[in-house]
């Protein structure tokens, strides 16, 4: 098993997405990036610690590649968009990929240089690319976020329409 630690805006949405795909082991919300020990989600929310709201995506690189994972991470949120995420706005919300290892650093930087010679999106691609240090476990209730508070309307009007974009655009990659 792999693992790599993705923000890209809303832990909720990101883990949704995640926990679908295929060759997937877990998506767990969480927090990196940032200088606070021990970060609680309030704390997290006010942008003072430093931290991304995160996944870590444990993974079967036999099932699903790292490139496949970050093709999933770039698809589904708008990358060039600095500490925001649609209405979520701060650094907690930035777009991030925290890589463990130099393949995952070589990986999403080419990977991001090939995204944005391409004019995929109109904007430079802003995600950061940055060594992994540590990962803070969200609070328990925030894991399985969408699975269990689906009917929300933070989940309808958010969570929800990216779900079912990424259900379209990679049907083929769903558990």
């Amino acid at each position: 098993m792999e693992q790599i630690t993705l923000g890209s805006g809303c832990f909720w949405c990101t883990e949704a997405v995640f926990s679908r795909l295929k060759g997937v082991e877990s998506a767990v919300s969480g927090y990196s990036g940032g200088h606070k020990t021990d970060p609680t989600y309030q704390e997290v929310c006010t942008g003072s610690t430093g931290h991304a709201e995160v996944v870590q995506v444990t993974f079967n690189e036999k099932v699903v590649t790292l490139e496949e994972i970050l093709e999933v991470f770039w698809k589904t949120h708008d990358p060039t968009t600095l500490n925001r995420q649609g209405n979520d706005v701060g650094t907690q919300y930035r777009s991030a990929v925290f890589y463990h290892n130099d393949k995952q650093q070589e990986v999403a930087t080419t990977l991001k240089n090939k995204l944005d010679a391409s004019g995929a999106w109109p904007d430079p691609i802003v995600t950061e690319i940055t060594p992994f240090e540590k990962f803070y476990p969200a609070e328990d209730y925030h894991n399985n976020y969408f699975e269990e508070n689906g009917m929300q309307p933070y989940c309808q009007f958010v969570v929800a329409p990216k779900v079912e974009k990424f259900k379209q655009v990679f049907k083929e990659k769903l558990k």
